[in-house]
């Protein structure tokens, strides 16, 4: 939580101000109950009326000045707390952004969201109640005993007992209740994961059927949660009616004790009015006070949450040099050109590949082992491609298709061997270098609310309606565009709601050529297309003027077929890898595929 405090350098002046002016109305606070005591002492003891409205003017002034300090202070505090929880949530934002698939997969999209959202919520409002509360709280309570010493001694000793015992209460229920406070959190935090996940499968929960079984886990996680506020809530709730006990007896003796004091001459009865003020006001600044501890204790477990991603650091350094400079990570642990030759780990035929000027793309004893995970995903990857050609990625499901494109514009980084793009290690480029060069099409095909033409645009910020259409006639998504109301001003809902599924795609893919990349991954991405628009995309992507290097991930062989070099994956492993016709005589799993698919009992169909 402290390395969140530096997100409120900017706002100094706001952090002095708005506890100083809440100080300032605690002060005109305190003094109101010795204006009461003089209207009674005075005032009314002498049927002096003109002595009664000038000091409720003073009254109403003191409230007045008051109400403008209190104000004052909320605004300055608001401002902090809003521009911290801008600054934080901007912050938070930016490093996400700087973290590769690893972290995002080890923290979670329903936790940066929580992250990202309730907690810095939570947090900003702790900040803006410390600034208010903080120091208010207790100098009324200290201020009213000083206030009581000040009209009398002995009666005054009243509030040395009393303050004590209803600091006992409060705290005690408060350290009992701030453990199982976070258990509430923590509680929380599951039937928001349980929602997140209700609302964005709800089309899959109803292809299945199971919308009963989702509301009895909603209704149980919904229930814990209940339960745990609600045993929160019964120790929470001795808090008003104990410290009531205690403040009305402390009354009764200020009363009782007052009025003997009264009858022997040492004390007025207005004083002993203004005492009673006094204790209500330091009742009502210890329930106060109990209620900011919570919150500031909510805040931090929040913060420290918040804090948590902030301290994940990627495990992807942008460039080998800062890398070199920094901690080594043993994920990313390299060896020199000449160890690796005298390690046998490179070949003739690989080191020629490196040195030529042809070769676009070049996986070189590549191995990849995810975070926390017990064996390599891939392993003994080695292969490399010339500029232009066309690679077909096959295998099974889980055999790392995608895996190993994702190494290419490291949104992973390969834990063992290295992946060139154009003779360099791609852990040598920026980020934003290297993804420059790529254009990717996922398989999960997302649209973002805005229209068309700004969804394009993503590929390239200053695309021409020319490319943009150029883009869209490659990628067989011209038709699309052209029977929408607003061509490419046509609306598009968040998450491309409002096209099928087999318009996103070339969309997708539409947005990925506008970039005119030099590296184009199709990561089954025409799983949607049938088979003739496939057979014109594929086409019409070989015929692109830039010629750029075309790497397909499909489980069609249709689709990769008519590729200049085929690579097969079986368990992480390559299979085999050739055209066609080759991998058909030579390679065992790429047949079976085959089979599978255009063989049935032995013939062809």
């Amino acid at each position: 939580m402290k390395k969140l405090l530096v997100f409120l350098r900017n706002y100094k002046k706001e952090c002095i101000l708005a506890p100083l002016f809440k100080m300032l109305e605690a002060s005109f606070e305190l003094i109101i109950p010795l204006v009461v005591s003089a209207i009674i002492d005075v005032g009314i003891a002498n049927g002096d009326g003109h002595y009664i409205v000038r000091m409720c003017l003073i009254m109403v002034a003191l409230g007045l000045l008051g109400l403008v300090s209190s104000v004052t202070a909320q605004y300055f505090a608001a401002k902090a707390a809003a521009g911290f929880g801008t600054k934080v949530r901007h912050a938070l934002f930016a490093h996400i952004q700087s973290f590769s698939f690893s972290e995002i997969d080890k923290a979670g999209t329903a936790t940066l969201i929580t992250r990202m959202t309730s907690d810095i919520n939570q947090v900003q409002s702790g900040v803006n109640m410390v600034l208010r509360l903080f120091l208010r709280s207790p100098f009324i309570v200290l201020g009213a005993m000083v206030m009581a010493f000040t009209i009398d001694g002995s009666s005054a000793l009243i509030f040395v007992v009393t303050i004590p015992l209803l600091s006992l209460v409060v705290f005690g229920v408060m350290a009992a209740s701030i453990p199982l406070y976070r258990k509430v959190q923590e509680r929380l935090d599951k039937v928001l994961g349980i929602t997140r996940e209700n609302l964005t499968g709800a089309r899959v929960i109803r292809a299945f059927h199971k919308e009963e079984e989702e509301k009895n886990r909603f209704e149980e996680g919904l229930e814990n949660l209940t339960a745990m506020q609600t045993h929160v809530g019964k120790i929470s709730a001795f808090l008003n009616p104990v410290t009531y006990v205690i403040i009305n007896a402390a009354t009764i003796v200020l009363l009782y004790t007052g009025a003997i004091q009264v009858d022997v001459g040492n004390l007025t009865q207005g004083e002993v009015v203004a005492l009673v003020n006094y204790m209500s006001q330091i009742l009502v600044e210890l329930i106060k006070l109990a209620n900011l501890i919570i919150t500031i204790t909510k805040a931090v477990a929040c913060g420290n949450r918040v804090s948590s991603i902030l301290d994940m650091e990627s495990t992807m350094p942008t460039d080998m040099a800062s890398q070199e400079a920094g901690q080594k990570s043993p994920l990313f642990e390299r060896e020199d050109e000449e160890n690796l030759r005298e390690k046998g780990l490179r070949g003739d035929r690989q080191s020629k590949a490196l040195d030529s000027d042809d070769i676009m793309v070049q996986f070189d004893n590549v191995g990849l082992t995810y975070q926390d995970a017990g064996a390599e995903s891939l392993s003994d990857i080695d292969f490399s491609v010339k500029k232009g050609e066309t690679v077909g990625v096959i295998g099974g499901t889980g055999s790392g298709k995608t895996s190993l494109v994702h190494l290419i514009p490291r949104f992973y980084d390969a834990t063992r061997g290295k992946v060139l793009v154009a003779g360099r290690d791609v852990r040598e480029y920026s980020l934003e270098e290297l993804r420059q060069k790529v254009g990717i099409v996922m398989q999960k095909s997302v649209l973002f609310a805005g229209t068309i033409r700004e969804n394009l645009r993503w590929g390239k910020a200053d695309a021409t309606d020319e490319e943009l259409y150029e883009a869209l006639q490659t990628a067989q998504a011209k038709e699309v565009v052209e029977g929408k109301a607003g061509k490419l001003d046509a609306p598009v809902e968040q998450g491309g709601k409002n096209f099928s599924g087999g318009q996103r795609q070339r969309l997708t893919i539409a947005r990925a050529l506008v970039r005119k990349p030099e590296i184009l991954i199709l990561d089954d991405s025409a799983s949607a297309l049938d088979y003739a628009t496939d057979a014109r995309l594929r086409m019409a992507i070989r015929e692109m003027k830039e010629k750029p290097t075309v790497f397909i991930v499909s489980q069609r062989t249709s689709s990769i077929q008519h590729a200049d070099k085929i690579i097969v994956l079986d368990d992480g492993e390559i299979a085999g890898m050739g055209t066609h016709e080759q991998l058909l005589h030579e390679c065992a799993v790429y047949r079976e595929i085959y089979d599978s698919q255009y063989k049935h009992s032995g013939k062809n169909l």
